[in-house]
């Protein structure tokens, strides 16, 4: 285990408690901020099944996972981005609304959870951060010492430290609640004897039928039409089909505000007339952040596979200072310095003895540096007299993970492994580990302290480089953002109605290209259809909250969207179509969408299937109906019940296994998914079927339960029922 890792086991606890106590300073130093941005004294942000979800509640929540997401991203130096905060949002909405329709559940089926259940579960099964920070050296939970933070957190002055930890705890139970809910539900999949009986009755039966497949495409589309009037006659008896979600349409015109050619062939010239002073200058660091470079200098070494570039094959074999570029890797120009290159191991072995000067977390001094140096230094003359290195390290060292192993480091990311790779020990760890030799020890300080360091094995041997990359973004000159924007302007002026937007369009010969979005959701982030090049998606919450203030018809304002990095766009919009949750209207019904099959489509194969039947006339033998329908004759042997090639569909399988059909034409021609079918059962027999029942039926609950499992989160299905409005588009 590495020696951050080893000293934040040993102080995380405390570390755990003085990050929530600072969050939540930091959440209600701006809790009555979060009240302003509802306005007019409104404080439902939504409601479920007749529960109100408050704003203030939910602002404070939403500040608190923001804090925590933007100090994630932080750590792994990335940015808190736009869609990151949409992403939250949703989350926590997404949670809510759960928990109101759960709770409700719960309730129903008398799902509780006792306070002395919930004590003796919580000790034996705490969360995983409570778990990670209460576990000593030996992998043991530590239970005293997690029942004396949550009883000194109970008796807080602190009012926030009780109510986080409250929150915290009622969270915990809601799960608890859940995992009994969705034990009860996999515990009730059953099937009954009869039911597998039947399955196997059926799949014993075997039939031989001779049949007409008359598919709908012989009529002319064309040839039948649908009215309004017969689409919403259909749709008002079928409305469960044909329910859909608040959205809206936008027809828009792009102009494009990216770097132009003359653009980019600019940044690349900045970037090979700094070429020679980037060869010649000895600190890289310093001349990338002089000169602006939007990379910063990593000084490590990596291998060719951990190089992220498009060009990392020419510049691993560059000499020593060389410069290798400009070259073009997506939206940046780069030059690439080769600052050293040499052989070294891809995972080593090692251990340490670690005299501590200080616990950077909690910014606490532990030991003096002097005395720790002596220390230290007396461990390694001990040691190189004959003193026994696994012995001291269990006695002196302050890294108790590896010292109950004499001093043997593990990795990290697997703590079964004795062996750990670049980049998982603090530098000056990491350097001397993989530059040093096998069997070499030396005495390295860090942050942490003093450590005496051996190293045992190292594997792998292969060479690794130490880059420098200088970068430029590829950005619009301010004249190319500045004629975007004219011309926007000057199309905007055109277009101020859904007329003069598609006459503008259509005058321009070209010029400009009418696009359209469909489905745009009330809390979306971004379009489907804009994105920002490079196939990136582009945020753009701005256009789609204006496109909800907007009327169907209405053009919208001038937009700018885009992401800086990679270029902005100038977007004008005009509302198409403004679709209220609830019933599908004609137009949309008539065309269908993923979710519901279209209507036009239903209705023109039921006209066009009794079209065929007329055709037919009175069935009296298939030789008969194929001659009126100059159509042939197919026979089908050895037909199960799933059905073979060319007949799948259930109503035709369900006629041909009918036992009063045997032997005979079926009366009536049968409208399928896709054809009109004429069907004679020439015979139908049963064959032997091995069946276990018990074991079948074992074997179907397994299954189902697995189902179950799946599908762990039975909200997922109780949302489609339940009555939620939300109110975040108009604040978020």
């Amino acid at each position: 285990m590495s020696v951050i890792q080893s000293i934040r086991e040993k102080y995380a606890k405390w570390a755990v408690v003085a990050i929530a106590l600072a969050l939540l300073g930091f959440i209600l130093t701006d809790y009555f901020q979060a009240q302003s941005r509802m306005g007019g004294g409104q404080t439902t942000i939504g409601v479920v099944n007749g529960k109100k979800i408050d704003y203030r509640d939910f602002q404070m929540r939403l500040e608190g996972a923001e804090a925590q997401e933007r100090a994630r991203a932080e750590q792994m130096g990335q940015e808190y981005s736009e869609a990151q905060r949409h992403n939250t949002n949703e989350a926590l909405w997404d949670r809510d609304v759960e928990k109101i329709i759960m709770n409700s559940e719960f309730k129903k089926a008398g799902i509780e959870v006792g306070s002395k259940e919930f004590t003796d579960y919580f000790y034996k099964n705490p969360p995983a951060d409570l778990r990670q920070s209460f576990t000593d050296q030996m992998g043991n939970l530590d239970v005293a010492g997690l029942q004396n933070w949550m009883n000194q957190t109970k008796r807080s002055s602190n009012v926030a430290d009780r109510d986080r930890l409250n929150m915290y705890l009622a969270d915990y139970e809601y799960e608890l609640k859940k995992q009994k809910y969705n034990a009860v539900l996999q515990n009730s999949v059953y099937y009954p004897k009869w039911y597998v009986e039947k399955q196997n009755a059926d799949a014993a039966l075997m039939a031989k039928v001779s049949y007409i497949r008359h598919p709908y495409t012989n009529i002319s589309d064309s040839a039948v039409s649908v009215t309004d009037k017969e689409i919403e006659d259909y749709v008002s008896k079928h409305k469960e089909l044909y329910k859909q979600e608040e959205s809206r349409s936008i027809a828009y015109v792009l102009f494009d505000a990216a770097a132009t050619a003359e653009d980019s062939a600019q940044i690349r010239k900045q970037l090979a007339d700094l070429k020679p002073k980037f060869e010649t200058d000895t600190l890289p660091a310093r001349f990338l952040s002089g000169n602006g470079s939007a990379t910063t200098y990593n000084d490590e070494y990596l291998n060719k596979t951990q190089i992220q570039s498009a060009a990392v094959d020419s510049i691993i074999n560059i000499p020593k200072n060389a410069v290798y570029g400009p070259y073009l890797d997506q939206h940046y120009y780069v030059l690439a310095k080769m600052i050293d290159a040499k052989p070294m191991p891809d995972s080593v072995k090692a251990r340490h003895i670690l005299i501590q000067t200080a616990d950077p977390q909690a910014q606490k001094i532990i030991l003096d540096d002097s005395t720790a140096k002596r220390r230290i230094d007396s461990i390694d003359v001990a040691i190189k007299g004959g003193a026994i290195f696994d012995s001291l390290a269990v006695k002196y060292s302050a890294d108790p993970s590896s010292a109950v192993k004499g001093g043997l480091l593990s990795n990290p990311q697997n703590p079964e492994t004795n062996y750990f790779t670049q980049g998982q020990m603090v530098p000056e760890f990491n350097d001397f580990c993989f530059q040093g030799k096998k069997g070499e020890k030396k005495i390295v300080k860090t942050v942490f302290g003093y450590h005496l360091i051996e190293i045992l094995d190292q594997k792998n041997i292969q060479p690794y480089y130490k880059i420098a990359f200088f970068s430029k973004n590829i950005l619009a000159s301010k004249d190319t953002e500045r004629k975007a924007s004219e011309e926007a302007s000057k199309f905007s002026n055109e277009a101020r109605d859904l007329k003069s937007f598609e006459a503008a369009i259509a005058k321009s010969n070209g010029k400009y290209k009418k696009l359209e979005a469909t489905n745009i959701g009330p809390n979306d982030i971004s379009i489907k259809n804009i994105d920002g090049g490079f196939g990136q998606i582009i945020p753009c919450r701005s256009l789609i909250k204006e496109i909800y203030k907007a009327d169907k018809g209405e053009v919208l304002k001038q937009e700018k969207i885009g992401d800086p990095k990679i270029g902005n766009k100038q977007v004008i919009a005009v509302v198409t179509d403004v679709l209220k949750e609830g019933t599908q209207p004609v137009h949309v019904a008539r065309a269908g969408t993923l979710q519901s099959p279209s209507v036009e489509r239903i209705l023109k194969d039921k006209k066009k299937a009794e079209q065929i039947k007329k055709a037919i006339g009175n069935v009296t033998t298939l030789e008969a109906a194929a001659t009126a329908l100059k159509d042939s004759i197919i026979t089908a042997d050895s037909v199960r019940i799933n059905g073979v090639r060319g007949l799948v569909d259930p109503k035709v399988l369900g006629a041909i296994f009918n036992n009063a059909n045997k032997g005979r034409v079926v009366p009536e021609p049968i409208a399928g998914n896709d054809a009109v079918y004429l069907i004679r059962v020439d015979d139908l027999t049963t064959t032997p079927v091995a069946a276990n029942i018990e074991s079948q039926r074992e074997n179907l609950r397994n299954s189902g339960r697995q189902r179950q499992n799946f599908y762990s989160n039975p909200a997922v299905i109780l949302k489609k029922t339940a009555r939620i409005r939300d109110n975040r588009k108009n604040i978020y």
